[in-house]
């Protein structure tokens, strides 16, 4: 997956004339307050040079999670026509720029809490398409403030993991009350980040929610014990990306859960497949997601039709 040539321009832009030292300390220091002090509701960016750096090393990962979660969205929302996008704990801005990348949106309405990730995220949309010069960027505190604003689809990714259980829960409920067609959530592909998100699927379902993707179904969770349900993409790094992550290979597997949630609903997909395929000669098999649980599936040649669709399918996708 590439990232859009414009959003890699504006990148460049915001930390031309930086000093590489200056990113690199940066980027560490906010590496290890997301992974020290995240969770406990605390303000963990706050400079304009600190966003710069996490444009860098955070937005590729962000806008590759949140434009294959939205892909796999679209797929099961056949006639949904989405028209406005209200993008919560926006950052910089990735996801926004994910979900104008798949879809024709007239308008655009970003909530951040932190002046410097709004200052950097202004900067670099400016350098997109109309919709995107044209967002409307507020100041929002997710946990203090009830959102007034309403979009066809709300997106938040990689916010809700920062709060406690029960703030999480509130925020969550607010976010699909300003949602008037679809709310996507994306968090880390971690065993915290996907119980986060049953939690919200079961408390939101509950309150009349209908799961669009990724579960096929909208009973209980069927995975049990260690298991956790989470996915992949693939980014490419640019040369500073991987500097700055001291990082040899030139591409990034981000890993990530995801929830799509919508008012109406729509068709499921039959099975979801959970895991890698393994293939051997003449066979494919598959972890899949279904309406009766989780199944192993065995695909053969002689199935023609679907071990066609196998051949070509990958973890995540549907079948």
């Amino acid at each position: 997956m590439e990232l859009p040539i414009e959003l890699k321009t504006a990148v460049e832009n915001v930390i031309n004339g930086l000093k590489k030292g200056d990113l690199m300390k940066n980027a560490e220091n906010i590496s290890n307050r997301y992974r020290n002090e995240s969770g406990e509701g605390k303000r963990l960016l706050t400079e304009d040079d600190e966003a710069a750096a996490y444009s860098v090393v955070r937005m590729p990962a962000t806008y590759g999670a949140v434009f294959t979660a939205l892909n796999y969205t679209l797929d099961n929302v056949e006639g949904c026509k989405i028209n406005s996008l209200l993008d919560i704990g926006a950052g910089t801005g990735a996801a926004t720029w994910a979900c104008d990348t798949l879809i024709d949106l007239e308008s655009v309405t970003c909530l951040e809490r932190e002046s410097a990730m709004r200052n950097i995220g202004k900067a670099i949309m400016s350098e997109g398409s109309e919709v995107l010069k044209n967002a409307v960027w507020k100041e929002f505190d997710l946990i203090k403030g009830d959102i007034t604003e309403r979009a066809d689809l709300v997106t938040v990714s990689y916010v809700l993991n920062e709060l406690s259980e029960e703030e999480r829960i509130k925020a969550a409920e607010k976010i699909w009350n300003a949602a008037d067609k679809i709310a996507l959530f994306v968090e880390p592909g971690t065993p915290v980040g996907y119980n986060n998100l049953k939690r919200i699927r079961e408390h939101l379902l509950a309150k009349g929610a209908h799961v669009v993707a990724p579960c096929p179904h909208e009973e209980k969770c069927a995975l049990k014990g260690d298991d956790w349900c989470h996915f992949s993409c693939r980014i490419p790094r640019s040369r500073l990306h991987r500097q700055l992550k001291n990082a040899d290979v030139p591409y990034e597997d981000e890993k990530f859960a995801y929830l799509a949630l919508s008012k109406e609903e729509y068709n499921k997909a039959d099975l979801r497949i959970l895991r890698h395929p393994i293939t051997a000669k003449g066979r494919i098999t598959l972890d899949v997601c279904s309406r009766d649980g989780i199944e192993k599936m065995d695909v053969f040649k002689r199935d023609k039709d679907l071990y066609k669709k196998a051949r070509k399918a990958d973890w995540g996708d549907e079948i």
